[in-house]
């Protein structure tokens, strides 16, 4: 496949389309800045799981060149760890947040490579059949409620990972308030990376606290003297098992719901819809997220950060995310930086943490308001309210092989009752109460 971009100027057009490109010398610039955009989400993703960091990097830029290839350079995307992962990865291998490498993380890849093969299989589907169908199993009631649900099922762990001294707690709490600071006070680029910066900032503070003033725990710093600057990443073999199969596979749905949002939030923005390679973007993803898997990386999926990028860009070239996955790649190969990353202490983990699950419930809540969700409406409310206590509170179910936690309940629930709500004479019934 031969893909060719057509030279423009910024003077000449307001926008770059997908086939478009500036000069080479803009392209690597841009292509660094969305390398940069992705990087804090996609970094901090793996911490939380306990999974290689340096790897997933890598996989992240392999993943965006395979999604490329796939939907034939026209659609503008990159792929990063995905966070929709991270509390069914922490439930099915009991990992909890800032403990350093997680040793269940072959239980984990199973899971993630069926949820990326269920992915693909949907992509194949809407390939054939459309995307109809999609909008008929997951409208915004239930992808609104099964994102909320995401971030408060895991917002004990967040929590107690920070609880165990008061100093820590602090630190937490510092956290929280150098990134809200980097959202609130900054704007352009640097609100864009308001988790990196504000993550560095809380990093800075706590090597004065503990390693200056002796308040905590120091930073050791001899791990990243002893990595060497360039080597291979830890890889992993995967192992395919039932309970955590049936509780990391049913987040191909979440990914779904992203990958449709962006393609179209992609194709208005360009003012060329997109739709029609809506299924060659979820067989990408799908195939991406098995292969990222199959040696130890996250789950990947579109990444709204890089989408943002482009917002403000206004450069939607599909070349600046293939020099992007280029440039991850070389990164990937670096040990020293992977364990720099990992001399994060264990309370700036957690406040991000706390930030991070917020946000992913206060997305759910922001599909409802965008899409005009009706919460005066009795189906909709028994949905959304069944739901969310179903996954915050970690309802589980056990029957023979299949085990389904909090978040695999929920979303197994939110989908039969709106099945069971969009049925006419159900809907009746419900409006004459």
């Amino acid at each position: 496949m031969a893909v060719r971009w057509r030279y423009t100027s910024m003077s000449d057009s307001t926008l770059v389309r997908p086939d478009e490109r500036l000069s080479w010398g803009q392209m690597l610039a841009l292509g660094v800045q969305h390398l940069v955009a992705m990087f804090g989400s996609t970094v901090l993703a793996p911490m939380l799981m306990g999974f290689d960091t340096n790897l997933a990097i890598l996989m992240s830029g392999v993943a965006t060149l395979l999604f490329f290839i796939i939907v034939g350079g026209k659609v503008p995307s990159y792929l990063g760890s995905s966070f929709a992962f991270i509390p069914v990865v922490c439930a099915a291998t009991g990992y909890v947040a800032g403990h350093g490498a997680n040793p269940a993380v072959d239980l984990a890849l199973g899971g993630i490579i069926v949820c990326g093969g269920l992915y693909a299989l949907c992509g194949l589907i809407v390939m054939w059949a459309g995307t109809g169908w999609i909008v008929k199993l997951l409208p915004p009631t239930v992808t609104g409620a099964v994102v909320a649900t995401i971030g408060l099922n895991l917002a004990p762990s967040a929590v107690g990972s920070v609880s165990g001294s008061t100093f820590n707690g602090i630190m937490a709490l510092v956290t929280v308030l150098c990134i809200g600071s980097m959202a609130v006070l900054t704007r352009g680029v640097v609100q864009r990376l308001l988790l990196l910066i504000g993550i560095l900032i809380a990093y800075g503070l706590y090597f004065v606290a503990a390693n200056l003033m002796g308040w905590g725990t120091p930073i050791d710093f001899t791990p990243v003297e002893a990595a060497p600057w360039f080597g291979l990443p830890t890889f992993h073999t995967p192992t395919f098992q039932w309970t955590a199969i049936l509780t990391i596979a049913p987040v191909f749905l979440i990914l779904i719901a992203e990958n449709l949002g962006h393609v179209k939030a992609v194709g208005e923005m360009t003012g060329t819809p997109l739709d029609r390679y809506m299924g060659r973007a979820f067989l990408g993803d799908g195939l991406a997220t098995m292969l990222s898997g199959s040696v130890g990386g996250t789950g990947v999926t579109t990444y709204a950060e890089n989408i943002g990028v482009m917002a403000v860009t206004r450069v939607f070239s599909t070349l600046t995310f293939l020099i992007a996955g280029i440039l991850a790649i070389v990164l990937g190969f670096s040990p020293r930086f992977g364990a720099l990353v990992h001399t994060l202490p264990v309370p700036v983990l957690g406040g991000a943490s706390i930030v991070v699950f917020g946000m992913i419930s206060a997305a759910g809540v922001r599909i409802w308001m965008q899409n005009n969700v009706d919460l005066n409406d009795h189906a909709t409310l028994i949905l959304i309210s069944v739901t969310m206590i179903l996954g915050a509170g970690n309802f589980s179910l056990s029957m023979g092989v299949i085990q389904l936690n909090g978040i695999g309940t929920s979303m197994l629930a939110a989908i039969i009752l709106n099945a069971l709500f969009s049925n006419r004479h159900v809907r009746k019934m419900l409006e004459r109460n």
